[in-house]
């Protein structure tokens, strides 16, 4: 052992101890393994089961290397939940303990992308509302009494806590807002008017943020910026050598989703109309531009353009992509205009679909997935469908690996560290590891380890499969409701439901909140943390959401004594970038459904499941309500991945060991 790894390990066992805990062997493992690689400048990948205290495991290395640095470790998470909890949590309780053993005191700074901070000019009336439901700060005081829209009451509520947060961050406001409401007064990067034109730059939230970043030993980000990072070479991040990547596992995932493009008939009218109510432009060929492109997308169904684009598709991206950039030439703002939202709204549309449409035409030389999708809508009876054929569809690209871009962009000439609870298949990291540019010819080299998890898993969980039930559908069948139904009544709340879809979420927290008689909590119906917060505060609240709660979420204690997942969560059959890439491992060799469809459920099953244990006195019940898991071939695949917990089929031995879990409870 070398004297940095004695110092880290000394910080470590200063840390637990201040806690009032004790060091975790594989907790040693991972500090160990972290400061030897950032030592050596060789990236790392880690595997660290829940209950190792991971994210003490990269910290303590991360600003051990921080003291002695010119430049900034960055800190990125797949999820914004994530993110919050250390930040909100876990450094500065990290921080306190390490008062007085670190050389110098450590700034950590929080970024996040431009959309999550509130915009003081859009806020205060900069913007155009085309919605008619922001107020402006200058407006005279509303009469008491007043009713509003709900929508018009959350902007109201944002314009109050404008007044008094110190950071603009979505996250700090709870209770939360509507997403909707969210996006009256916050901007993305492409609308946003730059530091240079817009009047109230000096109190832009989103800057103070990015000039803490710049200055801080440490950055906490998610994939997504470090994604646009890699790929478009955009300075979103301060300059850095060292990048810890936590839940690494969603990583290719998380890049391939940021840097995907989308492009509609509709879009293309929406930029079309701004243009012209914002910047005086004539758009009647951007228009008939847009009907073209509407033409040719009518009656397609879902699905990847297998053999790429129709000759009418590639005659309207043309013309979309024509009219947009003599649309760009002639809205461009005299040098010393005034600040106009509006004028910056309809540019940046116009943008987006230019750039959107040029990168589908050049699909086929930049090795990238074209696809179409279409609308759905809620059908009585039926649940959410595709709508109509006679509607167009949208047009979709995306990446067909990211791994080139990431070994080019993240890899090249930096030491990155990657860890999660779920990063190896078995034993074996070689999937992740291609995945991510770590594997073939000029790949860099790396270590793969895994340092095991502390907790007693057939003692502390038990793993329930529903073998009982009909194999699932697209639709959330009756029957896996009225089990969802049960395991909730015999537990007396306390659960958290995974779903594989947000309609599946959204429809079963509305019908079961008229059978049951506890709270339950649906995502998106205020900020994730908040919903976080309130479930892991009320012991028999529920909490349903999709793939953002799969991983990252910790509420240990029995506030979450039972975790249900609706099915296996394999990429939809239809899912185009799936089939995409399984074609691609078929054709050279392969075994694409299991080297894809089914590495992606294991993976995402095992981060499901491990909701459940965090920490050591937690007891409870994983319910997966899939009977393929108990009948399919594949089935004992997936289960090698989960965690070690005591097995059964029988709903009796559930119900009874739940309502034991709950007593005196309804």
């Amino acid at each position: 052992m070398d004297d940095k790894q004695e110092q880290a390990l000394g910080l470590l066992e200063a840390a637990v101890t201040s806690m009032g805990g004790a060091m975790r062997t594989g907790q040693q493992e991972m500090v160990k393994h972290v400061v030897s690689a950032l030592e050596d400048e060789k990236h790392l990948l880690v595997q660290a089961g829940t209950g190792t205290g991971k994210s003490m495991g990269y910290l303590i290395p991360a600003l051990a290397h921080a003291q002695t640095s010119a430049k900034p470790v960055i800190v990125s998470t797949a999820t914004l939940a994530l993110q919050s909890q250390i930040v909100g949590r876990d450094v500065p309780r990290l921080l306190d303990s390490l008062k007085g053993k670190l050389s110098r005191p450590m700034d950590v700074a929080l970024l996040k992308g431009r959309s999550n901070y509130l915009c003081q000019y859009k806020l205060g009336g900069g913007y155009p509302d085309d919605e008619g439901t922001l107020f402006s700060m200058d407006e005279p005081a509303i009469p008491a009494g007043t009713t509003y829209s709900p929508l018009a009451s959350e902007v109201m509520k944002l314009r109050e806590w404008a007044e008094e947060t110190d950071t603009g961050d979505r996250d700090e406001l709870v209770p939360g807002v509507s997403d909707k409401a969210w996006k009256q007064v916050s901007v993305s990067a492409m609308e946003c008017l730059g530091s240079q034109k817009c009047p109230m730059a000096d109190e832009c939230f989103s800057e103070m943020a990015r000039a803490r970043a710049a200055e801080s030993d440490v950055v906490i980000t998610n994939h997504a910026l470090l994604a646009v990072s890699a790929f478009e070479g955009l300075s979103v991040l301060p300059d850095f050598e060292v990048a810890i990547i936590d839940e690494a596992h969603e990583l290719q995932d998380r890049v391939t989703s940021s840097v995907s493009g989308a492009l509609s008939s509709r879009m293309v009218l929406t930029a079309a109309g701004g243009a012209k109510r914002h910047c005086g432009i004539n758009a009647d060929e951007m228009v008939k531009a847009a009907n073209r492109l509407e033409k040719s997308l009518t009656g397609l169904p879902t699905g990847l353009l297998e053999h790429g684009l129709r000759e009418d598709m590639g005659i309207a991206l043309n013309d979309i992509v024509e009219q947009a950039r003599l649309a760009l030439a002639l809205s461009k703002p005299e040098a010393n205009a005034p600040a106009d939202g509006g004028r910056q709204t309809a540019r940046s549309q116009l943008q987006a679909v230019m750039d959107d449409a040029i990168r589908m035409l050049e699909s086929e030389e930049r090795r990238e997935v074209l696809y179409t999708t279409r609308p759905r809508e809620f059908v009585e009876g039926r649940g959410y469908v595709e709508a109509d054929e006679s509607q167009p569809a949208t047009l979709n690209v995306a990446p067909l690996s990211v791994a080139g871009k990431l070994r080019e962009g993240l890899f090249d000439g930096r030491t990155v560290v990657l860890t999660s609870a779920t990063l190896a298949i078995g034993s074996q990291f070689d999937s992740v590891a291609g995945s991510l540019g770590l594997m073939g010819a000029g790949a860099p080299s790396w270590t793969g380890v895994d340092v095991g998890s502390p907790f007693d898993y057939p003692k502390q969980g038990i793993l329930y499969v529903a073998k009982h039930l009909p194999k699932p559908g697209r639709q959330l069948a009756a029957e896996t409701l009225d089990e969802i139904e049960d395991l909730i009544k015999a537990s007396g709340g306390g659960a958290l439901a995974l779903f594989t879809s947000k309609r599946s979420a959204e429809e079963a927290a509305s019908i079961l909140r008229e059978r049951l008689d506890v709270e339950i909590l649906c995502q998106g119906e205020a900020s994730m943390k908040s919903l976080v917060e309130q479930f892991s505060s009320e012991r028999d609240t529920c909490l349903f959401g999709t793939m953002t709660l799969w991983q990252g979420v910790d509420v240990p204690g029995d506030s979450c004594r039972l975790v249900i997942i609706d099915k296996i969560p394999f990429p939809r059959p239809d899912d185009p970038i799936s089939k995409a890439r399984s074609e691609d491992v078929a054709k050279h060799g392969g075994n694409g459904f299991m080297q894809v469809a089914a590495t992606h459920a294991a993976i995402r099953l095992a981060q499901g499941a491990g909701r459940l244990i965090r920490s050591v006195g937690d007891k409870g019940v994983v319910a997966i309500l899939d009977s393929r898991m108990a009948t399919a071939r594949y089935g004992s695949f997936l289960k090698a991945t989960l965690p070690p917990m005591w097995p059964t089929v029988d709903k009796k031995v559930i119900t009874g060991v739940l309502k034991r879990l709950n007593p005196g409870g309804k």
